[in-house]
């Protein structure tokens, strides 16, 4: 289980947040709110990239919020990409097991298995300009997978991708969400996006979470 408890954080005294509530695991949360509510701030701070200025962040009935980003046992897949562009999309996905891109026999091949779960086994050796921008998509997904981590926050992946694109990915993550037991936390300014995968929606008002 995720659980937020009185999670404060405040960029001034007129912009400050306070988020509490739980998420069962393997479930997914949408998150609607408008530009600015706090979306991206929430997972920021799950993420560890922001600091609260009080409260806890639990994963499994252990505090996760003094953790370093790193340590904790989640990944992020943001609007943007966020892919190399002089690396290849093998390399790409292998920098979410080894930084230094030195993988074992074990990890490659973890990367292959990626690779062929998210349809792009034939386009290991290509560089991201020579992708759509749903396979660029794919592959930084797959990057996310490959790390193995049991919560998944989705940071509105679907910017600047077309309809038919968008529910492609979505399909995805609704399968890989079942075959790998995953708990999302997914904010959006669209609940169109995620209605065939979301188990609860909420959305941010006056600075709180309010499920809907």
């Amino acid at each position: 289980m995720l659980e937020i408890s009185d999670l404060y954080f405040g960029y001034n005294d007129s912009h400050s947040f306070i988020f509490d509530f739980k998420l069962q695991p393997g479930k997914c949360l949408a998150i609607k709110g408008a530009s600015g509510s706090g979306k991206s701030t929430l997972l920021n701070l799950i993420a560890g990239f922001l600091t609260p200025i009080s409260g806890q962040i639990l994963f499994e009935a252990q505090r996760i919020d003094k953790l370093e980003p790193a340590q904790r046992p989640l990944t992020i897949l943001f609007q943007e990409h966020n892919l190399f562009n002089h690396l290849t999309v093998f390399q790409n996905i292998a920098l979410g097991l080894s930084p230094s891109l030195r993988l074992s026999q074990i990890q490659s091949e973890v990367v292959l298995q990626a690779l062929e779960q998210l349809g792009l086994a034939d386009m290991q050796q290509r560089l991201p300009e020579d992708l759509s921008g749903g396979q660029r998509q794919r592959v930084a997904l797959a990057r996310c997978l490959v790390r193995s981590k049991p919560l998944l926050l989705l940071d509105e992946p679907f910017t600047g991708l077309n309809e038919e694109l968008k529910l492609d990915v979505q399909k995805l993550i609704g399968q890989l969400q079942q075959q790998l037991n995953l708990t999302i936390l997914w904010v959006t300014h669209d609940l169109d996006d995620v209605e065939h995968i979301a188990d609860k929606v909420a959305e941010i008002e006056n600075n709180k979470l309010i499920f809907i």
